[in-house]
């Protein structure tokens, strides 16, 4: 069963939506965050079931790491995407707190050449769990901010409570 829920943020109302396990424990695997104005984001379909309580363990990490005190999530998160999405959104989360990785280097580190660095950003805009799989922490070879379905700004935003960001 498909569930969701919204909780506020610096960056606006977050809507999670995520698969109820249907285990003893209760248990709801995270589908999609999305951000308000989100290129490409997820709307709430008929069928669906409000239950704020499903992600409470998610929104107590949320709040954490909003605040400055959590530098890495502990969720479930639901599969999907492509295999080769898969290997890109595995080396997002191997960009630590506080760091920032070029589109080149994640290519590298998913074993695709130069010419391959496209689709790697193609893969990164295609992350369905912005800021908990950390697609902000991404930059241009340049050291620009590049490419964030949430909005330059929030990214910008994200990097700074991070400390990733140079003093200019």
């Amino acid at each position: 069963m498909t569930v969701y829920a919204t909780i506020d943020s610096p960056l606006g109302a977050l809507l999670l939506v995520g698969e109820a396990s249907g285990t003893a424990k209760g248990g709801t695997a995270l589908a999609s965050l999305s951000l308000p104005g989100q290129k490409g984001a997820v709307v709430v379909q008929d069928g669906w079931r409000r239950a704020p309580e499903s992600f409470e363990e998610i929104g107590t990490q949320l709040t954490s790491y909003f605040e400055g005190r959590l530098t890495h999530f502990e969720i479930e998160y639901v599969d999907g995407g492509t295999a080769f999405q898969r290997r890109v959104w595995q080396a997002l989360e191997e960009i630590p707190y506080g760091e920032t990785a070029t589109y080149g280097e994640i290519a590298a580190r998913v074993g695709t050449s130069a010419v391959g660095v496209r689709a790697v950003g193609t893969a990164i805009g295609r992350n369905p769990l912005l800021v908990v799989r950390p697609c902000h922490r991404v930059i241009g070879a340049d050291g620009a901010l590049r490419g964030y379905a949430g909005g330059l700004e929030r990214k910008e935003r994200l990097l700074g409570l991070e400390g990733a960001l140079a003093a200019s």
